[in-house]
């Protein structure tokens, strides 16, 4: 059984999506939750017996590590879909009040259509279940049993766990996939950060397995899609309209 995840857009970010038919990644320092992929989520002071020695202290050893996990950090980016397709919240946070999109995602169809170079270490992205949490004491980073990295990756505060997300996680991808989003290319800046350039991996149409349409969406704006994703995008798509449940606080989609 396929297993669909989804991506919560405004109009304008699912039009991009939908036409270039590609997936955004955004690096992991610039997300909307500054504590995520934070280098301080774990705690390296108990630097193990084999890393110390009489002229290296232990504090360089510390600090050597916490730099790793900020440069790990730094050399990340990430795309954050969800489990789920009615979030009231999320429908009201990612788009724009109600009046965007949500696309449903085949993740294996996604996962086979990586192209080989998307990334510059690993074949195709990790996928990576976010496991939310509240952090009373930091674990010790050298004890750590899955490893760093995925640690470091795919923990969250648990006020975020209404959304339920999966994450493509893709270490240093490949500049070939580098782009400016549309907003970045229309106000230049003398001087990028490289974190802010976004990367963008190419799928096929039939990745694409569904696509829900927000409550308040603009009628107009609902059909280009409709027409565009039957003729250019996936035949088979499935295409669906929010309602709001009159007998309780939740939505339900209904097909079109």
């Amino acid at each position: 059984m396929a297993r669909i995840l989804y991506k919560y857009l405004d109009i304008k970010g699912a039009k991009g999506m939908i036409g270039n038919q590609n997936l955004q990644f955004t690096n992991a320092s610039q997300l909307n939750d500054p504590f995520d992929c934070h280098p301080r989520l774990m705690d390296y002071s108990a630097v193990p017996d084999d890393d110390k020695s009489d002229w290296v202290p232990k504090e360089w050893w510390q600090k050597k590590r916490e730099n790793d996990a900020l440069n790990r950090r730094n050399e990340t980016w990430l795309c954050s879909l969800s489990k789920v397709c009615d979030s009231i919240l999320m429908w009201c946070h990612y788009c724009y009040n109600h009046k965007g999109v949500c696309i449903g995602l085949d993740i294996d169809k996604v996962m086979a259509s990586v192209p080989p170079m998307f990334g510059s270490l690993y074949l195709e992205p990790f996928v990576i279940d976010v496991q939310y949490q509240d952090i009373i004491e930091r674990p010790d980073a050298y004890q750590a049993k899955e490893g760093l990295y995925l640690y470091q990756w795919r923990t969250k505060a648990k006020e975020w766990e209404y959304e339920q997300e999966v994450r493509l996680v893709m270490p240093k991808p490949s500049p070939e996939f580098a782009a400016f989003t549309k907003d970045q290319a229309d106000h230049p800046k003398e001087m990028w950060d490289g974190r802010e350039i976004r990367h963008y991996m190419p799928l096929e149409g039939e990745c694409f397995e569904s696509i829900y349409f927000g409550v308040h969406i603009d009628p107009a704006e609902r059909d280009k899609i409709i027409q565009y994703a039957h003729t250019k995008l996936n035949p088979q798509i499935k295409l669906y309209q929010m309602r709001v449940d009159e007998n309780a606080f939740r939505l339900k989609p209904e097909i079109l």
